[in-house]
C-alpha cells in the first residue's frame, strides 16, 4: 500500500508592493544660521506638505529671509538639514534649483530690456531651446496677464507688473515648490487681490507655496497654515484659526445704543466680567473677560436688562494681527509660545 501524498504546500502570499511615501516639499530639522554672535536663525524645525499654501510670519529680524534664503540654496546653515521633496540644499543644491521657484523682495532690471526679452533670457539660461523655450515664455506670460505687455521696457514697468514678471520668471521651469518673498510689499489694493488669485491658482494646481509677508490678513485667507516665527525660533505653525483660539482669552462687543451712549461706561464699571475698551458717539466696545457664549448672552442680557436701549451689536472676529501681538506680549513676560504647549498642533 503507497504512502498517502502529502498535501502540497501553499504558495506564499505575494509581498504587498511598497507604496511610495512622497517626502515633504519642505523639511527643515534644527537649523541654525549665525552671523558672527547674532543668531538669525536659532534652531527651528518645520514641515510643509506638498500642494499647501503656508505663511511665513515674523517681525523685520525674525530670521524669515535668512531661512527662505537657506531653502532656496543661496545661503548656507551653520546646522541643522533642509530638504526640499526629499533633496538636501546643501548637498544636492543643483537638483533642489530644478524643483523651486524663487520670487526675491526685489528684483534686478536691465536698461533697454522689454518683458519678452527677460523672460526668454531666463528660459534659456535654464536650459529651454527653440519651440519648447518660446512655448514655456508664452504660457507663462499668459499666466501673469503679460501677455499685453510683452514689448514694454521692463524699468518703466509699475510695481504690480514688475511684481507678475518676477512671478513669472520664477515659473519658467514649472518648479513644484515656489518661495516667495514678500510677494505683496508695496502693492495696490488691486494688485494684491490679482497676486492672491494667482497664488490660489497654482496651489489648486498641486503646487506648493511658502510665502512671507507682513499683511497677516490676507495670508489668513490664502494660506492653509501659518508658521510664526520670532528671534529665529518657531513660536506657532497651524491654521489661523488655531492661532485665534490659542492666544483669544477674551470677547469683544460692538454695541450701539438709542440713548446716551456714556451710559454704557457707566454701566460696564459696576457689571462683573466687562471693561470698557472704547467709547464711540453711538455707543462703545466693550471687552468680556470669558469665549463661553453662555457668559457673554449673559452679560448681553443683563446690559438689556438695566435699561441700556441696545439696538445693535457684534461681536468683532479677532484679528490675526492682535493674536500675534498677543504672543510676543505674552513671550516678552517669559510665557511659553503656543507651539510649545501641549495640545497645540504644531501641524504640516
Amino acid at each position: 500500500m503507497s504512502a498517502a501524498a502529502a498535501p502540497a504546500e501553499s504558495p506564499p502570499p505575494p509581498e504587498t508592493p511598497a507604496v511610495p511615501v512622497k517626502p515633504p516639499a519642505i523639511e527643515v530639522r534644527d537649523l541654525h544660521r549665525f552671523f558672527g554672535s547674532l543668531k538669525a536663525v536659532d534652531g527651528i524645525s518645520f514641515t510643509v506638505a506638498p500642494g499647501q499654501v503656508v505663511g511665513f510670519v515674523g517681525a523685520n529680524g525674525a530670521g524669515k529671509t535668512t531661512t527662505m534664503r537657506i531653502i532656496a540654496t543661496l545661503d548656507y546653515p551653520n546646522r541643522g538639514i533642509v530638504k526640499v521633496c526629499g533633496i538636501d540644499v546643501v548637498q544636492y543644491p543643483a537638483l533642489v534649483r530644478h524643483r523651486i521657484g524663487w520670487m526675491p523682495d526685489s528684483f534686478g532690471t536691465y536698461d533697454n530690456m522689454t518683458v519678452v526679452e527677460y523672460l526668454d533670457f531666463f528660459a534659456r539660461a535654464l536650459g529651454f531651446k527653440g519651440e519648447e523655450r518660446a512655448a514655456r515664455v508664452r504660457d507663462v506670460m499668459d499666466f501673469t496677464d503679460l501677455t499685453p505687455l510683452a514689448d514694454r521696457l521692463i524699468n518703466k514697468l509699475s510695481k504690480g507688473m514688475g511684481q507678475r514678471l518676477c512671478l513669472g520668471r520664477a515659473l519658467i521651469h514649472d518648479p513644484d515648490v515656489l518661495i516667495l518673498d514678500e510677494p505683496a510689499a508695496g502693492l495696490d489694493p488691486k494688485a494684491r487681490v490679482e497676486l492672491k488669485h494667482l497664488i490660489r491658482i497654482l496651489a489648486d494646481d498641486g503646487k506648493t507655496v511658502f510665502i512671507s509677508s507682513h499683511i497677516l490678513s490676507e495670508l489668513g485667507e490664502m494660506c492653509d497654515s501659518l508658521l510664526f516665527i520670532n528671534r529665529g525660533r518657531v513660536i506657532h505653525h497651524g491654521s489661523a484659526e488655531s492661532l485665534k483660539q490659542t492666544t483669544g482669552a477674551t470677547t469683544v462687543v460692538d454695541v450701539q445704543t438709542a440713548g446716551d451712549p456714556e451710559k454704557i461706561g457707566e454701566w460696564a464699571q459696576l457689571s462683573p466680567h466687562v471693561t470698557l475698551k472704547e467709547a464711540r458717539k453711538r455707543g462703545a466696545r466693550i471687552e468680556i473677560d470669558s469665549v463661553d457664549p453662555e457668559v457673554i448672552a449673559g452679560v448681553l442680557r443683563r446690559m438689556v436688562n438695566d435699561g441700556i436701549p441696545v439696538i445693535e451689536f457684534h461681536r468683532e472676529e479677532r484679528k490675526l494681527e492682535d493674536a500675534f501681538i498677543e504672543i510676543l506680549g505674552e513671550m516678552e513676560k517669559g510665557a511659553p509660545s503656543p507651539v510649545q504647549q501641549p495640545g497645540v498642533s504644531v501641524g504640516t
